[in-house]
């Protein structure tokens, strides 16, 4: 019954931290989902528009968040952070349930890129942390599923809510912003973790999380390795999310309903792929092989729209073969590597400079992003083939094998 129990308060914690994954993906496709009605209502211009995707949740908001949130975390403890940060995304949110102008949009959606940064390494540490030795995997797997599920009930509630025009996107807002108030609530019953406390106790803590730690060769080596992996496959996702509604309308001009059922039928597909795949073979089998079958799924998946006539076939294939591959490639392993790589008093700090760097490259370059789309679309799919594989072959190379090890074993061989 202990053990029972114990696994029990295992996954509570899980699910809590991993909520952050929900309120991060919700977020960003609330917004772009609202960005239609914002362009109608207050005459946006692109400039405007490209401002407010760049400094979101999306991009550089949340990379400052993360590197500043998790550094606090190293310092002050994963649940002060995780806890009260949800406060502040609220706080963030009700300026874009209750906007009137522009400019209490781009403020709103800095603030909570600010605050879903700083919650990202709080949250991934603390559920490698707290998971149990040769199951980090299929705990990591559940954080990356609330990420794809986010999207899923945001698009649900914007297509149901479609008929009331801006004040259904407002209740979209107020949905994640009662969440976040609600995750208050329950993190605070949550334990610190024990790792973390284990760690500060040490009478060797002083030396082993100062910030100039993190920049020796061992973990500038292994941050170059995952930062350089998971950006190039963020700039196919951030990409991605400006071309895909391009293929929906491409392919027999698809009304707005089948848009968006295409969509969460594709993030259906990828939850399906985390809990089948990632989840079940994450901690048992060579991670690198898994991620290379991934990368190869992805690369297959998305040269279909270079080579082929965009039909609806063909989008439906893209949209499974890309849906699928996902779900055991780079976003999982970048949550569960980011984790296992780094010492106790390193963790969130080194994920947070990660999640910066690749957070803000991305909001840059969403800036040339439209530039892009005016190559041809054969141009810009061939261009998206490359990112794929580039980190494809960066995480096949480099990938560690971690598989059944503890973090306390992973830290001591490489010391």
């Amino acid at each position: 019954m202990t053990q029972i129990a114990s696994e029990r308060e295992d996954w509570k914690n899980t699910i809590l931290a991993g909520l952050a994954n929900y309120i991060d993906a919700g977020s960003i496709v609330a917004g772009a989902a609202a960005l239609a009605l914002w362009v109608e209502a207050y005459s946006l211009s692109n400039d405007l528009v490209g401002l407010i995707g760049a400094f979101g949740p999306n991009a550089i908001a949340a990379g400052i968040g993360a590197l500043i949130g998790g550094r606090l975390c190293d310092l002050f403890g994963r649940k002060k952070i995780y806890q009260y940060d949800m406060l502040f995304y609220a706080f963030g949110m009700l300026w874009l349930v209750f906007a009137v102008n522009i400019w209490m949009i781009v403020i709103g959606f800095f603030l909570v890129g600010l605050a879903v940064g700083a919650d990202i390494p709080a949250s991934w540490s603390l559920i490698a942390e707290m998971a149990p030795d040769k199951k980090r995997g299929k705990h990591s797997g559940v954080a990356q599923v609330l990420w794809y599920l986010g999207p899923v009930v945001v698009l649900l509630l914007f297509l149901l809510l479609e008929p009331l025009g801006m004040l259904g996107a407002r209740i979209v807002f107020a949905h994640l912003a009662l969440l976040a108030l609600a995750l208050t609530f329950l993190r605070s019953r949550m334990r610190e973790s024990r790792r973390w406390e284990e760690a500060q106790a040490s009478e060797l803590s002083a030396k082993r999380g100062r910030w100039q730690d993190l920049f020796t060769r061992e973990h500038i080596g292994s941050m170059a390795f995952l930062a350089g992996m998971y950006l190039f496959w963020n700039l196919w996702a951030g990409t991605n999310g400006f071309f895909f509604p391009y293929i929906l309308r491409t392919v027999g001009n698809q009304s707005q309903a089948m848009s968006v059922a295409i969509q969460a039928l594709s993030f259906l597909i990828g939850m399906a792929s985390i809990y089948f795949v990632f989840m079940r073979y994450a901690d048992r089998v060579n991670q690198r092989l898994l991620f290379a079958l991934s990368a190869i799924i992805q690369v297959v998946g998305m040269s279909l729209l270079a080579i082929f006539p965009l039909t609806l076939e063909v989008a439906l294939l893209h949209v499974f073969l890309m849906a699928f591959g996902q779900g055991f490639g780079a976003q999982c392993f970048f949550q569960l590597w980011s984790s296992e790589m780094f010492p106790t008093l390193l963790r969130s700090t080194a994920q947070g400079v990660m999640f910066a760097v690749v957070r803000i490259v991305l909001g840059l370059f969403s800036f040339f992003v439209p530039f892009l789309t005016a190559t041809g679309f054969t141009t810009l799919a061939w261009i998206l083939v490359g990112f794929l594989a580039v980190s494809g072959i960066i995480g096949f190379v480099w990938a560690p094998r971690n598989e059944g090890k503890s973090l306390e074993q992973l830290e001591a061989e490489r010391a």
